[in-house]
């Protein structure tokens, strides 16, 4: 029989957020052999200052998902808020700050808008969102013309995205303050906890007395809002402000919270996890970054990183919500099994 030890430990593997850190750490080991100076201190800051944006909106994410909802908006809404904020600063004259705050609720009245057609009109988040993010894509196109972009930002504005604070890059508090009161909120508070319920069956959530409606809005406002936020550190960082900013952002994201083991279907999964998925992937895209002494297609894999990159995102993508489908199907036929093995007749008592 085996021991009570033995058994822990085999738990312990099995949990998706020890899998991820194992995969990280080869992660890391793998791209220090093969590239140049990836552990350094300034790369490693790197990592982080170039993916606080989908780092932003993967965790913000997290509460959509959890609902069985989807946002596949919020790279195009990043656009938007990304623009705006250039008028307001630029042509109006408004301080960037306070700009900073409009473009947050401007991004959270997107979600908010989001919102309105999934949970009042019983539309299909994927549809909706796939139709918001061409709306908002195309409102930021049309508001620069398709070319014109902001610049000239104050450089006390410009500091959030390029300078460090306590040995860390600006925008990282700013990410771990937002990360933190997500995960709070999901696993600290009974409403957090009712994205779960909601994601595993809304119906029997609704008839538990839990407002369903509400709460899967407040979940798509946060991602909006989170937009908005990540808009903004990105002008900061890149001292621009234009159309095409947070371009497919939306599917980095999404990648981050399915790695993570939020399950796609909704009802289970965790902020952890989902920060776990976002520093695998921020690896991923840095590290090949360094990588110059191998050649793939005859091309120095550095130059082709961001291609390869693109490649292997998507093929996590399809292996994450393979493995969540096939956990899935396996644990309905474990119950199936478990259930007619409780029914079945028991020849030693007829």
């Amino acid at each position: 029989m085996p021991s009570s030890r033995s058994i822990s430990f085999k738990s312990l593997l099995a949990r998706h957020e020890v899998v991820l850190v194992l995969a990280i750490l080869v992660e890391v080991v793998l791209f220090q052999l093969l590239g140049r100076n990836f552990l350094v201190g300034r790369n490693v800051s790197n990592v982080f200052r170039h993916s606080v944006e989908i780092g932003l909106l993967a965790v913000a994410m997290t509460p959509v998902i959890l609902t069985g909802g989807i946002d596949l908006s919020v790279g195009s809404m990043m656009g938007l808020c990304a623009v705006l904020f250039g008028m307001m600063v630029n042509r109006l004259g408004m301080d960037p700050w306070l700009a900073s705050l409009a473009a947050v609720g401007i991004g959270a009245l997107g979600g908010g808008f989001n919102a309105v057609l999934i949970t009042r009109l019983n539309l299909p988040p994927l549809i909706v969102t796939l139709g918001t993010f061409s709306l908002f894509r195309g409102l930021a196109e049309a508001l620069t013309h398709g070319a014109e972009s902001y610049s000239g930002f104050p450089p006390s504005f410009l500091a959030l995205g390029n300078s460090d604070v306590a040995g860390l890059p600006a925008q990282v508090w700013i990410f771990i303050g937002v990360a933190a009161g997500i995960g709070l909120l999901v696993h600290r508070t009974t409403f957090g906890r009712s994205f779960r319920a909601i994601g595993y069956a809304a119906d029997g959530a609704r008839y538990a007395g839990i407002p369903v409606a509400r709460n899967t809005s407040l979940a798509y406002m946060i991602a909006g809002a989170a937009a908005g936020i990540a808009a903004v550190v990105l002008v900061a960082r890149l001292g621009e402000a234009r159309a095409n900013a947070g371009i497919g952002y939306e599917l980095l994201a999404i990648t981050a919270v399915v790695l993570g083991g939020v399950s796609i279907f909704g009802g289970s999964g965790t902020v952890a996890g989902t920060l776990l998925g976002w520093v695998a992937l921020a690896i991923l895209n840095n590290g090949l970054t360094r990588i110059s002494d191998y050649r793939i297609f005859d091309q120095p894999v550095a130059s082709v990183a961001r291609e390869l990159s693109g490649l292997l995102t998507g093929l996590l993508l399809l292996t994450a919500l393979s493995l969540g489908a096939l956990t899935k199907t396996l644990a309905v036929r474990r119950a199936r099994k478990q259930s007619f093995a409780n029914t079945s007749p028991n020849p030693a008592n007829s």
